[in-house]
């Protein structure tokens, strides 16, 4: 077992209903198969031994939530369990007032019928949840509160709607559900001030929804990784000090000696990180009845995790798939309900957090992993009757680019599969064979090979840009990445999310391979709105900088309409955030209005970015943080010398780590850019982990440094210790509720501008967090963004035609 899995995953910061039996009793141990429990030795009450029986979640009792202790004075004592609350009905006919002509739909969940799809759409200026057919124009908006949705889930049984909201458009989220008709609106998790809470899945019935709160948690970090007790004997568990490195090897601390960590053969690696708590915050997984009828049921509860999220339930509800762990740490956990206990622990691949699914008979789990491999790959892991690791193999790869997407259907017997093709996207539907079946298809697709489970159809992307091999089959998706796939009741009839460099997002149906757009979806012709000016959207053509120590990066680059193509041009440099981000070729509605005033811009994908596998992923660690912000000069001069960018006009510009990436590049590169805008950027690491949120903080440390050891490194690293090279104009923006980012690290940096007498300005955006959501808002950042790099790279100012 992995050592992450031999982290404490305790029930005791929460308990739903009155006590249990065993609470507090035995200290933790090996069951007879091996595996640690999580919190005892012995069964949940109410529990049959495990491997005897399934673990059904029933509504034949009503529940309230228990009153507190009288007396409890332990800081590690049960917090109360989500309550459901019944909210008033918001849904409202589709003829919204004044929608918008080129709105965007995505996140797409189908119904049991696969007739029926909830999305969600920003056609009234926020992203809502809306529902409509496959294949016809009524829709219908289930929830018209203004705080934008982010996911959105069917039940299997088809009677209710799960979705998650972010009031005020900040970054604490709260979990709802409503009837497809737009009746019986409840809150069921992150309702209670300071919680926030995020979908998981739905049992296979349909009876309840997994969800995972953020609570406060014990303050003191020492006791909240021991809240389950004494820590089980066996291979020594290191306390995390901010380490990096190679993840499959020696974990390189600064300062001190190498550190190996002995972990079990079924991890895939040599070794692995825990973490050491930053924070106080406890996150808690729940399967919660939204009928209300049954008590909330507690799956696994982690101190200062990172993540934690129940991607799936196996048939018989026996077993549990929890995501959980940092980025470049996210791990694969098989827990067995019945005693909460850890069976297997796999490496999972970073990315989209669904990771995979049982088999119908639950001795094949099928997992999105990278492994032991440098792409992340479609994983087979053979499980045992207890949930024990047996044994893994690769089921589906390609050596040159990795699974992005994994989903498997409803039976478990076929899966979609999406790969990354050097930015674009390739489909896959295949048909996985009983577990321990030999049947494997090897067939050509995207100009790699790929060992397939049962027979695959590959679809290419229209217009992919990265040169896909001709032998690829089927006909061409319309947009050239898929950002989600949900499949319908027919294997052969998925629905996807696709996004394109030309279109607005959409929700395309596959029936049998045939795409067909949803009429509520914008038209390809609404892609953007006409007016005096317009202009279409631009395809860009992919470029691969070399870095000056080889290391070869990747980018996309956009030609502004009507320039010649040797004539070298106005130049924005955009950097993606993450860092593990990648650029992808999609419409991007502030690409398309600086395109618009005569820039061109160059997305480039420096050291850190996903996509090129886990080595450049990794490549930026620690003080390989310098060599990231040499790869943005670098990004520069390759675009100066293959003659696209004119050298005396160029300006820098991202947002998240692409904002710290802009601060940088302006304070270690002074002469190289006449301007910047920085969007809701750390400017000063250490300050940064001192106020961002706990489980922010403890993925950053993998990737920063840790902000009491490296304290020498961060400081180093940070833009504010260099603010005295800034010679430039720079913009700041940020939302006013972001909490990943505070706003206090652009209001420092745009301060330290002014004291040195230089042209700084702060864009505060009301109403949002780290993402910008609302309509007016993204207008507000874009025109505000293309203002600026109009009058200080073309020395002209704006004139603004009606939106």
């Amino acid at each position: 077992m992995a050592a992450d899995a031999r982290r404490a995953l305790t029930g005791t910061s929460g308990r739903p209903g009155p006590a249990r039996a065993g609470d507090g009793g035995a200290p933790p141990g090996r069951g007879p198969d091996g595996a640690w429990s999580a919190l005892h030795a012995g069964p949940a009450a109410g529990a049959a031994p495990a491997g005897e029986a399934a673990v059904p979640h029933t509504r034949d009792t009503a529940w309230s939530p228990p009153a507190a202790p009288s007396g409890d004075t332990d800081e590690t004592a049960a917090r109360p369990a989500p309550e459901s609350v019944v909210l008033a009905d918001t849904a409202a006919q589709h003829d919204v007032r004044r929608p918008l002509i080129a709105h965007g739909c995505w996140y797409p969940s189908v119904d049991p019928s696969g007739r029926h799809v909830a999305v969600i759409c920003d056609r009234t200026g926020v992203p809502q949840l809306w529902t409509g057919p496959v294949d016809g124009d009524e829709v219908r908006l289930l929830d018209a509160e203004p705080d934008p949705v982010t996911e959105v889930s069917w039940s299997p049984d088809g009677r209710w709607i799960a979705y998650t909201t972010a009031p005020g458009g900040g970054e604490l989220t709260r979990v709802l559900c409503v009837r497809p008709d737009g009746t019986g609106r409840r809150l069921l998790a992150g309702g209670e001030p300071g919680t926030s809470a995020h979908l998981g899945c739905w049992t296979h019935d349909g009876s309840a929804l997994a969800v995972t709160v953020r609570e406060p948690g014990p303050a003191d970090p020492d006791r909240a990784g021991l809240a389950a007790g004494t820590a089980p004997a066996g291979p020594p568990v290191p306390v995390h000090p901010g380490d990096w490195a190679h993840r499959d090897g020696h974990a390189v601390l600064l300062g001190g000696a190498p550190l190996t960590v002995p972990v079990g053969p079924q991890s895939g690696r040599a070794g692995t990180h825990p973490g050491r708590p930053l924070g106080t915050r406890t996150l808690t997984a729940y399967l919660v009845d939204p009928d209300g009828a049954s008590a909330p049921v507690l799956l696994v509860s982690e101190p200062g995790a990172a993540s934690l999220r129940v991607c799936a339930l196996s048939r018989s509800g026996r077993f549990a798939l929890v995501r959980r762990g940092p980025r470049g740490g996210r791990e694969a956990l098989v827990v067995r309900r019945t005693d909460r206990a850890v069976t297997c622990a796999v490496r999972a691949a970073d990315g989209d957090p669904w990771i995979g699914g049982f088999s119908p008979d639950e001795r094949t789990l099928w997992l999105r992993s990278d492994s032991g491999r440098e792409f992340a790959a479609l994983l087979e892991v053979s499980l045992g009757p207890r949930g024990e690791w047996r044994g893994q193999r690769v089921a589906a790869a390609r050596d040159d680019c990795d699974l992005e997407l994994l989903v498997l259907h409803h039976d478990a017997r076929s899966a979609l599969l999406a790969w990354n093709v050097r930015g674009v996207s390739d489909l896959e539907v295949t048909a996985l064979p009983p577990a321990g079946s030999a049947d494997r298809a090897t067939h050509r697709a995207g100009g790699a090979t790929t060992q397939a489970a049962g027979g695959a159809t590959s679809l290419a992307t229209e217009g992919a840009t990265a040169e896909p091999d001709a032998s690829l089959t089927g006909p061409a998706l319309p947009h050239e990445v898929i950002t989600r796939m949900a499949p319908g009741s027919d294997p052969d009839s998925p629905v996807l999310a696709l996004s394109g460099s030309r279109r607005r997002p959409g929700v395309w149906w596959l029936p049998h391979g045939l795409p067909l757009r949803t009429p509520w979806s914008s038209r390809d012709e609404d892609a953007i709105p006409g007016g005096p000016g317009g202009h279409p959207p631009v395809r860009p053509f992919p470029l691969r900088p070399v870095a000056r120590d080889g290391l070869r990066l990747g980018g996309w680059y956009y030609r502004a309409p009507g320039r010649s193509a040797h004539e070298p041009a106005p130049c924005v440099l955009h950097l993606h955030g993450g860092p593990e981000e990648q650029e992808r070729p999609v419409l991007q509605t502030l690409y398309h209005e600086l395109l618009g005033r005569g820039l061109d811009i160059f997305a480039p994908d420096v050291r850190g970015s996903s996509g090129y596998g886990r080595s450049f992923v990794d490549a930026d660690l620690g003080t390989g943080r310098f060599a990231a912000i040499e790869d943005v000069a670098d990004c520069a001069a390759h675009a100066i010398l293959a003659g696209l960018a004119d050298p005396g006009r160029l300006a820098v510009m991202g947002r998240s780590y692409g904002g710290y990436l802009t601060m940088a590049s302006l304070v270690w590169h002074p002469e190289l850019f006449r301007t910047g805008v920085a969007v809701c950027g750390m400017s000063d690491l250490l300050t940064f982990f001192a106020g961002t949120e706990p489980w922010i903080a403890e993925s950053a440390v993998h990737k920063y440094g840790h902000p009491e050891r490296d304290r020498d490194l961060l400081r180093a690293l940070s833009p504010m210790s260099r603010i005295d090279e800034l010679r430039v104009p720079v913009l700041a923006v940020h939302g006013e509720h972001d909490t990943n980012v505070p706003v206090g690290e652009s209001q420092q940096f745009v301060r330290a501008a002014r004291e040195r007498g230089l042209e700084a300005e702060l864009l505060l955006l009301r109403q949002e967090g780290h993402d910008f959501r609302r309509a007016d808002n993204r207008r507000l950042f874009r025109r505000t963004a293309a203002d600026w790099m109009q009058r200080h790279l073309l020395g002209q100012e704006a004139i603004h035609w009606a939106p």
